[in-house]
């Protein structure tokens, strides 16, 4: 998937950033629609670009599908990153880590999001490149995040995690991976038992990671 370094650079300015812009989006509505086989042509069109352009900008359609990833999961990262920056304020871990839960599940079930990631999931045997894209500017970025707000919680008291990296799987299979399980039979959780998923899964979190008083010596 790497650029061919015999292409010429990208187009650049501010008429080429519109361009790759609208291209970027109108292959995420493409792809979700008609999948990956679609032809750049209808990309193309739906950019309102020639086939050239789209070309001048994305070497090929794995190319473009990697954009395509990159800017889903900006989406769900920057929803991430302000409810970090919410959490500073805050000195409940449970309303700290109810949040963090409410922003990955939803970020996790956008349905654009879903639909993308069901369709990289469909043609890993052919473009396993893609998957490789789709780990590293999604689960593992997410991951990354998730490790900085447990690590910003222990720094403060308010959690005791040895491991970092188990805790973060921990959390993720809580809250996150039964929406995906569900998902990829077709079907989502009520809203009512995600709601309530959440808040138990919290719960059980903190239960195993809240920090433990010091035992109080012999008298």
């Amino acid at each position: 998937m790497a650029r061919d370094n015999s292409r010429s650079p990208p187009p650049s300015g501010k008429r080429a950033e519109r361009n790759r812009q609208a291209i970027v989006a109108a292959a995420r509505e493409v792809f979700v629609r008609d999948g990956f086989d679609t032809g750049m042509e209808v990309i193309a069109a739906a950019a309102g670009v020639s086939k050239v352009t789209v070309y001048n900008h994305f070497g090929s359609k794995q190319e473009l599908f990697t954009a395509v990833i990159g800017q889903a999961m900006d989406e769900a990262h920057a929803a991430l990153a302000e409810v970090r920056a919410h959490l500073a304020d805050t000195e409940d871990a449970h309303e700290a880590l109810t949040r963090t839960a409410r922003a990955l599940v939803a970020a996790a079930t956008n349905p654009s999001r879903l639909a993308l990631r069901n369709l990289v999931t469909a043609e890993l045997r052919r473009f396993p490149e893609l998957g490789r894209a789709w780990q590293q500017r999604g689960p593992g970025r997410s991951a990354t995040a998730l490790g900085e707000v447990l690590g910003d919680l222990c720094d403060r008291g308010q959690l005791a995690i040895a491991d970092i990296e188990v805790a973060v799987i921990q959390f993720f299979g809580l809250t996150v991976y039964p929406h995906l399980i569900v998902n990829s039979f077709g079907a989502s959780l009520p809203q009512d038992l995600a709601d309530h998923l959440i808040t138990d899964s919290v719960d059980m979190f903190l239960r195993r990671y809240q920090p433990q008083p010091a035992p109080q010596p012999p008298r």
